[in-house]
């Protein structure tokens, strides 16, 4: 059973979404990942979310540039968390995606991340789910003490490099 659903409008944000399926195979979860479309493929789109739904899916993660409709339209059709990508695409750059996914009508939400934030969508789908499981929450959390280290080295590196230049 796939615990977060992955769709997108196209193919082309395929390499986008990559950054998400990477977060999802690091925290070991099942996933699903769809191409459909809002506007090119509705019925199809909405029964992919009521049947996601049904077989117990927690989180869906919705990509799409352009007009972006296909998070709203997922949000639409199900009572799960969605969480909208808008995509970079156009000549507003993403810009028109993310005030579409993020202006949703009152009582249909969409949690939004940045434009071409897949990364953060995922990480947004996975702390969703670890509000209801121990191990996962400890997951995140040794998740974020590496960030941490991480960053503590790259400062102790620029330190050394900084005396040395004095």
């Amino acid at each position: 059973m796939s615990q977060i659903g992955v769709i997108m409008g196209s193919d082309s944000d395929l390499n986008v979404m990559e950054d998400a399926i990477k977060i999802l195979r690091q925290f070991e979860l099942d996933y699903e990942v769809k191409i459909s479309s809002a506007h090119r493929a509705l019925e199809r789109t909405v029964d992919w979310v009521k049947g996601f739904e049904a077989q117990g899916g927690k989180v869906i993660i919705a990509a799409a540039g352009l007009a972006a409709h296909l998070p709203g339209v997922v949000a639409g059709a199900t009572i799960l968390p969605v969480i909208g990508v808008p995509m970079r695409s156009g000549a507003l750059e993403g810009v028109d995606a993310l005030y579409a996914i993020v202006q949703m009508p009152p009582g249909i939400p969409v949690a939004t991340v940045g434009i071409g934030a897949a990364r953060n969508a995922a990480l947004l789908a996975v702390q969703i789910l670890a509000a209801h499981d121990p191990e996962l929450s400890n997951k995140v959390k040794n998740y974020r003490a590496k960030m941490l280290k991480e960053l503590e080295a790259k400062d102790e590196a620029l330190q050394q490099r900084l005396k040395g230049n004095s």
